[in-house]
């Protein structure tokens, strides 16, 4: 399916731009529109086909347990982090951020879209408010940690564990309702 609406997309393209410059001065629209509307109806097809394939079932189950993972392995090095955020050296933090967080950030990132395929978008937005939010104060430490500002590290490392344990938390409440 996918293939035949790639064509459609390309071919919509082609005769849509073959028609409007064939006449310099005024675009043919009764020629041109339904084209265009061809075009749509490919794009319409590619978007059932890649809605279909993120929701089948297999991928899903796949894709919720990557997201536990990697949220669970975020959380656990928070924790760590914050623990021992009183011997750390405050301008070798964010480099410690960008070692241990980055593909755990990344691969809860890459399958966020499951979130709402498999609880709904209500869900989705809970999980992702506190998600995002521990990242945005992930990022403030590592801002903090450029500059070196202590304190501010300290109280951003402990807000962003709170963040990305609340969102574990609602992201397991979910896995163990279903």
């Amino acid at each position: 399916m996918k293939t035949i609406a790639y064509l459609l997309i390309t071919i919509s393209f082609l005769v849509a731009s073959y028609y409007s410059v064939i006449d310099t001065v005024q675009v043919p629209w009764p020629k041109v529109v339904p084209a265009l509307l061809v075009g749509l109806v490919g794009v319409a097809l590619v978007h059932l086909s890649n809605r279909g394939r993120r929701r089948s079932v297999d991928m899903v189950r796949s894709n919720i347990g990557k997201l536990e993972q990697s949220l669970a392995s975020i959380v656990a090095k928070a924790e760590a982090l914050d623990a021992d955020k009183e011997n750390l050296d405050p301008y070798e933090v964010r480099y410690l951020i960008d070692d241990q967080f980055m593909t755990d950030l990344d691969t809860f990132v890459q399958n966020r879209e499951t979130i709402g395929d498999a609880y709904g978008l209500q869900a989705y937005a809970n999980i992702m408010t506190h998600f995002a939010t521990g990242e945005r104060h992930l990022n403030r430490c590592w801002s903090a940690s450029t500059d070196g500002y202590v304190d501010e590290i300290n109280k951003y490392l402990t807000r962003a564990k709170n963040e990305f344990e609340q969102a574990l938390t609602l992201l397991r409440s979910h896995s163990e309702t279903t």
